[in-house]
């Protein structure tokens, strides 16, 4: 715990040493902002949904922005070898990098909480509705910023990593459509409906905490990280 703890604190001092944080937060707020009231006072329905709705798609680009330099910066830079000589595990490396990323993201989602709060002082809002949707939010990001991980793990180009991670979480966000499922039928549908982010997003976020799909994310990211420890072990970054 305590290496995993040393590493959180090293990537997040690196975030804000840096302009990433900032222009992360910025870029975040400003755009969901004025997506969502460009357009709350003309519905004419006082409600968070929209705003929530809205989050999956934001965050399919600027985490990966988040998440690119998180392996392919230490590796560019030379950074691996020194890593490699600190006596933690590749799993320490991984989950502390990976926190520190959360953090952001938690607080993100903080700095949202005028914008919940001005909707509920417009009118009555389902407590349900705004607890859910940012534990989905919450869970979601956190999904895409394993997933980023990963993929940042698995190259040295941040571009490169950006795209694959951007593809990839586009393609778990749509996967469960309709439209997506319309050619299959039966377990395929239901096979693609259960891996896709949306559906078990979507639930969350309408007020329905339902521990069968907190425990998908939780597996998600999980799997993700799994995947990224591997990429260490196999030291198939020195090439």
């Amino acid at each position: 715990m305590h290496n995993i703890i040393a590493i959180f604190k090293k990537e997040l001092r690196s975030y804000f040493n840096s302009p990433i944080a900032y222009i992360f937060l910025v870029v975040f707020l400003v755009i969901a902002n004025w997506l969502f009231f460009g357009s709350f006072f003309l519905n004419g329905q006082v409600t968070l949904r929209p705003f929530f709705s809205l989050i999956p798609w934001i965050f399919l680009i600027i985490l990966p922005a988040l998440t690119m330099r998180l392996w392919s910066d230490e590796k560019k830079g030379g950074g691996m070898e020194l890593l490699l000589t600190l006596p933690i595990r590749d799993s320490e490396a991984v989950f502390g990098k990976f926190k520190a990323a959360c953090a952001i993201l938690c607080i993100t989602l903080f700095l949202t909480a005028p914008t919940a709060l001005t909707v509920v002082f417009l009118g009555n809002i389902d407590g349900g509705e705004i607890i859910g949707g940012y534990i989905g939010a919450y869970l979601l990001g956190c999904s895409i910023i394993a997933l980023g991980a990963f993929m940042s793990s698995i190259t040295k180009n941040q571009i490169v990593a950006f795209l694959l991670s951007v593809a990839l979480s586009f393609i778990f966000l749509i996967i469960g459509q309709d439209y997506t499922l319309a050619p299959f039928s039966g377990l395929i549908a239901s096979i693609l409906n259960f891996v896709s982010f949306l559906p078990h997003y979507q639930t969350l976020s309408g007020g329905l905490i339902s521990g069968g799909d907190v425990v998908y994310f939780i597996g998600m990211i999980f799997f993700f990280l799994f995947l990224n420890t591997k990429v260490l072990e196999s030291r198939q970054y020195r090439g």
